[in-house]
Protein backbone atom coordinates (compact mmCIF):
# COMPACT_ATOMS: atom_id res chain seq x y z
CA UNK A 1 0.00 0.00 0.00
CA UNK A 2 2.76 2.16 1.03
CA UNK A 3 4.76 1.78 -2.61
CA UNK A 4 0.88 2.67 -3.94
CA UNK A 5 0.55 5.92 -2.21
CA UNK A 6 4.13 7.08 -3.10
CA UNK A 7 3.66 5.99 -6.74
CA UNK A 8 0.51 8.12 -6.74
CA UNK A 9 2.15 11.06 -5.06
CA UNK A 10 5.19 11.29 -7.99
CA UNK A 11 1.96 11.45 -10.63
CA UNK A 12 0.93 14.42 -9.08
CA UNK A 13 4.24 16.01 -8.34
CA UNK A 14 5.11 15.80 -12.35
CA UNK A 15 2.76 18.64 -13.02
CA UNK A 16 4.96 21.14 -11.58
CA UNK A 17 8.32 19.65 -12.47
CA UNK A 18 7.03 19.65 -16.17
CA UNK A 19 5.79 23.23 -16.00
CA UNK A 20 8.95 24.29 -14.22
CA UNK A 21 11.25 22.67 -17.17
CA UNK A 22 9.22 24.50 -19.57
CA UNK A 23 9.57 28.08 -17.59
CA UNK A 24 13.36 27.13 -17.94
CA UNK A 25 12.87 26.96 -21.88
CA UNK A 26 10.91 30.53 -22.57
CA UNK A 27 13.58 32.29 -22.65
CA UNK A 28 14.81 31.12 -26.03
CA UNK A 29 14.88 33.56 -28.28
CA UNK A 30 13.32 31.45 -30.76
CA UNK A 31 9.96 29.62 -29.98
CA UNK A 32 9.44 26.39 -31.34
CA UNK A 33 6.91 24.81 -32.98
CA UNK A 34 4.91 22.04 -31.94
CA UNK A 35 4.41 18.74 -33.53
CA UNK A 36 1.19 17.75 -34.87
CA UNK A 37 -0.84 15.38 -32.34
CA UNK A 38 0.22 12.37 -32.03
CA UNK A 39 -3.37 10.87 -32.67
CA UNK A 40 -6.49 11.82 -34.26
CA UNK A 41 -8.93 11.46 -31.46
CA UNK A 42 -8.68 11.46 -27.85
CA UNK A 43 -9.53 8.22 -27.53
CA UNK A 44 -7.63 5.13 -28.03
CA UNK A 45 -10.33 2.53 -28.14
CA UNK A 46 -10.21 1.79 -24.25
CA UNK A 47 -7.69 4.02 -22.93
CA UNK A 48 -7.33 8.40 -23.42
CA UNK A 49 -4.83 9.20 -25.92
CA UNK A 50 -2.53 12.78 -25.14
CA UNK A 51 -4.79 14.71 -27.39
CA UNK A 52 -6.26 18.04 -25.77
CA UNK A 53 -8.81 19.92 -27.42
CA UNK A 54 -8.08 23.61 -28.39
CA UNK A 55 -9.49 26.46 -25.69
CA UNK A 56 -13.44 26.50 -26.18
CA UNK A 57 -13.64 23.36 -28.17
CA UNK A 58 -16.82 21.06 -27.46
CA UNK A 59 -16.50 17.28 -27.94
CA UNK A 60 -19.18 14.82 -28.32
CA UNK A 61 -17.99 11.43 -27.40
CA UNK A 62 -20.56 8.14 -28.14
CA UNK A 63 -18.84 4.51 -26.85
CA UNK A 64 -20.93 1.41 -27.14
CA UNK A 65 -19.51 -2.39 -26.76
CA UNK A 66 -21.92 -5.35 -27.52
CA UNK A 67 -22.05 -8.68 -26.07
CA UNK A 68 -19.42 -11.46 -26.18
CA UNK A 69 -19.00 -12.80 -29.82
CA UNK A 70 -19.52 -16.40 -29.00
CA UNK A 71 -21.80 -15.91 -25.35
CA UNK A 72 -22.81 -19.09 -23.25
CA UNK A 73 -26.50 -18.29 -24.17
CA UNK A 74 -25.42 -19.13 -27.86
CA UNK A 75 -28.36 -17.12 -29.25
CA UNK A 76 -26.80 -13.43 -29.04
CA UNK A 77 -26.12 -12.80 -32.56
CA UNK A 78 -22.41 -12.43 -32.60
CA UNK A 79 -23.28 -10.05 -29.63
CA UNK A 80 -25.64 -7.75 -31.08
CA UNK A 81 -28.66 -9.15 -29.07
CA UNK A 82 -26.53 -9.64 -26.00
CA UNK A 83 -26.03 -7.31 -23.07
CA UNK A 84 -24.40 -4.21 -24.20
CA UNK A 85 -22.61 -1.31 -22.66
CA UNK A 86 -22.67 2.42 -23.49
CA UNK A 87 -21.09 5.44 -22.45
CA UNK A 88 -22.32 9.49 -23.76
CA UNK A 89 -19.73 12.28 -22.83
CA UNK A 90 -18.99 15.74 -23.26
CA UNK A 91 -15.86 17.15 -22.79
CA UNK A 92 -14.53 21.29 -23.41
CA UNK A 93 -11.43 22.77 -23.71
CA UNK A 94 -11.08 25.22 -21.29
CA UNK A 95 -7.43 25.96 -22.23
CA UNK A 96 -5.14 24.60 -25.30
CA UNK A 97 -2.86 22.53 -22.18
CA UNK A 98 -6.42 21.77 -19.96
CA UNK A 99 -9.46 19.28 -20.71
CA UNK A 100 -12.44 18.37 -18.98
CA UNK A 101 -15.40 16.30 -19.46
CA UNK A 102 -18.53 14.22 -17.84
CA UNK A 103 -19.76 10.83 -18.99
CA UNK A 104 -22.49 8.51 -18.19
CA UNK A 105 -22.48 5.11 -18.65
CA UNK A 106 -25.27 2.11 -18.94
CA UNK A 107 -23.21 -0.38 -16.88
CA UNK A 108 -23.64 0.49 -13.21
CA UNK A 109 -24.83 4.21 -13.76
CA UNK A 110 -21.36 5.33 -13.46
CA UNK A 111 -21.36 8.96 -13.62
CA UNK A 112 -17.55 10.60 -14.45
CA UNK A 113 -16.07 13.53 -14.22
CA UNK A 114 -12.39 13.72 -15.70
CA UNK A 115 -9.83 15.95 -16.37
CA UNK A 116 -6.93 16.26 -18.84
CA UNK A 117 -3.65 17.97 -18.61
CA UNK A 118 -0.61 18.86 -21.11
CA UNK A 119 2.71 18.71 -19.27
CA UNK A 120 5.10 18.67 -21.88
CA UNK A 121 4.52 19.00 -25.83
CA UNK A 122 6.43 17.69 -28.50
CA UNK A 123 8.27 19.89 -30.76
CA UNK A 124 8.90 19.86 -34.54
CA UNK A 125 12.79 20.17 -33.84
CA UNK A 126 12.75 17.51 -31.43
CA UNK A 127 13.89 19.35 -28.61
CA UNK A 128 11.27 17.82 -26.73
CA UNK A 129 11.36 14.23 -28.16
CA UNK A 130 7.74 13.40 -26.05
CA UNK A 131 4.40 14.33 -25.04
CA UNK A 132 3.47 14.11 -21.33
CA UNK A 133 0.16 14.77 -20.30
CA UNK A 134 -2.20 13.73 -17.01
CA UNK A 135 -5.59 12.21 -16.99
CA UNK A 136 -7.71 11.33 -14.13
CA UNK A 137 -11.53 11.00 -13.65
CA UNK A 138 -13.60 10.70 -10.30
CA UNK A 139 -16.33 8.62 -10.69
CA UNK A 140 -19.56 7.90 -8.60
CA UNK A 141 -21.45 4.93 -8.90
CA UNK A 142 -25.52 6.06 -9.08
CA UNK A 143 -26.87 2.50 -8.88
CA UNK A 144 -29.60 2.71 -5.86
CA UNK A 145 -28.44 3.09 -2.03
CA UNK A 146 -29.24 -0.73 -1.00
CA UNK A 147 -25.89 -1.64 -2.90
CA UNK A 148 -24.08 0.81 -0.32
CA UNK A 149 -23.67 1.30 2.86
CA UNK A 150 -22.01 4.19 2.86
CA UNK A 151 -22.29 7.33 0.22
CA UNK A 152 -18.21 7.13 0.22
CA UNK A 153 -18.41 3.53 -0.65
CA UNK A 154 -20.12 4.82 -4.07
CA UNK A 155 -16.59 6.11 -5.18
CA UNK A 156 -13.86 5.13 -7.56
CA UNK A 157 -10.38 7.43 -8.74
CA UNK A 158 -8.18 6.93 -11.83
CA UNK A 159 -4.50 8.46 -12.28
CA UNK A 160 -2.63 7.87 -15.72
CA UNK A 161 0.64 9.58 -16.66
CA UNK A 162 0.23 9.12 -20.63
CA UNK A 163 4.14 9.34 -22.62
CA UNK A 164 3.73 9.53 -26.31
CA UNK A 165 5.37 10.18 -29.61
CA UNK A 166 4.53 11.00 -33.14
CA UNK A 167 7.49 9.21 -34.71
CA UNK A 168 6.58 10.28 -38.35
CA UNK A 169 3.36 10.82 -40.24
CA UNK A 170 2.65 7.46 -39.96
CA UNK A 171 3.73 6.04 -37.08
CA UNK A 172 2.33 7.13 -33.06
CA UNK A 173 3.04 5.05 -29.94
CA UNK A 174 2.32 5.94 -26.11
CA UNK A 175 2.80 4.12 -22.71
CA UNK A 176 0.30 4.93 -20.05
CA UNK A 177 1.15 3.94 -16.35
CA UNK A 178 -1.52 4.31 -14.10
CA UNK A 179 -3.50 3.79 -10.62
CA UNK A 180 -7.12 2.87 -9.57
CA UNK A 181 -8.70 2.74 -6.82
CA UNK A 182 -11.89 1.97 -5.35
CA UNK A 183 -13.11 2.81 -2.07
CA UNK A 184 -15.54 -0.60 -1.52
CA UNK A 185 -13.92 -3.88 -3.14
CA UNK A 186 -14.07 -7.37 -2.04
CA UNK A 187 -12.06 -8.49 0.74
CA UNK A 188 -9.94 -10.73 -1.17
CA UNK A 189 -8.85 -7.39 -3.59
CA UNK A 190 -6.77 -4.52 -2.98
CA UNK A 191 -8.41 -0.97 -2.87
CA UNK A 192 -5.07 0.36 -5.63
CA UNK A 193 -4.59 -1.53 -8.68
CA UNK A 194 -1.35 -0.21 -10.68
CA UNK A 195 -0.91 -0.97 -14.77
CA UNK A 196 0.51 0.13 -17.81
CA UNK A 197 -0.97 0.49 -21.19
CA UNK A 198 0.75 0.13 -24.42
CA UNK A 199 -1.28 1.65 -27.34
CA UNK A 200 -0.49 3.16 -31.28
CA UNK A 201 -1.76 3.84 -34.58
CA UNK A 202 -0.68 3.24 -37.75
CA UNK A 203 -1.59 5.51 -41.12
CA UNK A 204 -2.89 3.16 -43.96
CA UNK A 205 -4.22 6.27 -45.97
CA UNK A 206 -4.86 9.64 -44.82
CA UNK A 207 -8.43 9.38 -43.27
CA UNK A 208 -7.71 5.07 -41.78
CA UNK A 209 -5.37 4.26 -39.59
CA UNK A 210 -4.84 1.02 -37.34
CA UNK A 211 -5.11 1.19 -33.94
CA UNK A 212 -3.90 -0.87 -30.74
CA UNK A 213 -4.44 -1.04 -27.32
CA UNK A 214 -2.98 -3.33 -24.46
CA UNK A 215 -3.65 -2.95 -20.73
CA UNK A 216 -1.76 -4.64 -18.09
CA UNK A 217 -2.67 -4.66 -14.45
CA UNK A 218 0.49 -5.17 -12.46
CA UNK A 219 -0.83 -5.75 -8.95
CA UNK A 220 -2.07 -8.82 -7.52
CA UNK A 221 -5.17 -9.88 -5.72
CA UNK A 222 -6.36 -13.18 -3.75
CA UNK A 223 -7.86 -16.07 -4.93
CA UNK A 224 -7.98 -16.00 -8.58
CA UNK A 225 -9.17 -12.73 -8.34
CA UNK A 226 -6.55 -10.71 -10.74
CA UNK A 227 -8.39 -9.06 -13.56
CA UNK A 228 -7.61 -10.06 -17.32
CA UNK A 229 -4.89 -8.04 -19.50
CA UNK A 230 -7.22 -6.04 -22.31
CA UNK A 231 -6.09 -5.97 -25.84
CA UNK A 232 -8.20 -4.35 -28.15
CA UNK A 233 -7.55 -4.10 -32.42
CA UNK A 234 -9.48 -1.55 -34.42
CA UNK A 235 -9.70 0.48 -37.70
CA UNK A 236 -10.33 4.35 -37.09
CA UNK A 237 -11.92 6.65 -39.82
CA UNK A 238 -10.86 10.47 -39.94
CA UNK A 239 -12.37 13.80 -41.29
CA UNK A 240 -12.17 17.33 -39.86
CA UNK A 241 -14.47 17.03 -37.30
CA UNK A 242 -15.77 12.99 -36.68
CA UNK A 243 -13.56 10.41 -35.44
CA UNK A 244 -15.00 6.80 -36.09
CA UNK A 245 -13.17 3.84 -34.45
CA UNK A 246 -14.82 0.40 -35.48
CA UNK A 247 -13.18 -2.22 -32.78
CA UNK A 248 -12.80 -5.80 -31.63
CA UNK A 249 -11.55 -5.51 -27.94
CA UNK A 250 -12.31 -7.62 -24.24
CA UNK A 251 -13.32 -4.64 -22.24
CA UNK A 252 -17.17 -3.63 -22.22
CA UNK A 253 -16.82 -1.11 -19.25
CA UNK A 254 -16.46 2.19 -20.72
CA UNK A 255 -14.41 4.05 -17.67
CA UNK A 256 -10.87 3.24 -16.87
CA UNK A 257 -10.90 2.15 -13.32
CA UNK A 258 -13.98 -0.52 -14.24
CA UNK A 259 -11.98 -2.36 -16.68
CA UNK A 260 -8.96 -2.71 -15.27
CA UNK A 261 -10.52 -3.38 -11.92
CA UNK A 262 -12.81 -6.10 -12.57
CA UNK A 263 -12.69 -7.50 -15.97
CA UNK A 264 -12.25 -11.10 -16.33
CA UNK A 265 -12.90 -11.82 -19.85
CA UNK A 266 -9.98 -12.94 -21.82
CA UNK A 267 -9.47 -11.93 -25.54
CA UNK A 268 -9.82 -15.22 -27.45
CA UNK A 269 -10.98 -14.24 -30.85
CA UNK A 270 -10.74 -18.35 -32.59
CA UNK A 271 -12.85 -18.88 -29.82
CA UNK A 272 -15.62 -15.81 -29.75
CA UNK A 273 -14.16 -15.02 -26.78
CA UNK A 274 -14.14 -10.77 -27.74
CA UNK A 275 -16.91 -8.57 -28.11
CA UNK A 276 -17.47 -5.86 -31.28
CA UNK A 277 -17.49 -2.08 -30.49
CA UNK A 278 -17.12 1.65 -31.47
CA UNK A 279 -16.59 4.79 -30.21
CA UNK A 280 -17.45 8.17 -32.77
CA UNK A 281 -16.44 11.87 -31.26
CA UNK A 282 -17.52 15.07 -33.28
CA UNK A 283 -15.83 18.34 -32.65
CA UNK A 284 -17.56 21.61 -32.61
CA UNK A 285 -15.36 24.30 -32.47
CA UNK A 286 -16.61 28.05 -31.19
Amino acid sequence: MKNYIKLLFIFLILPFIAIAQEDDGKDKKVKEKLERDAFESSLIIDNPSNVLLSKDALEVQMQHRFGVVNSDSGNDMAGFWGDSNIRIALSYGIHERLTIGYGTTKFNRLQDFNWKLALLRQTRSNSMPISLTYYGNFTIDARTKDKFSMIQDRYSYFNQVIIAKRFNTKLSLQIAPSISHYNLVHPDMENDLVSVAFGGRYKISPQTSILFDYSQPITKFDNDMDPKAGFSIGFEFATSAHEFQLIATNYNGLVQQKNYMYNQQEFAPFKGQFLIGFNITRIYNF
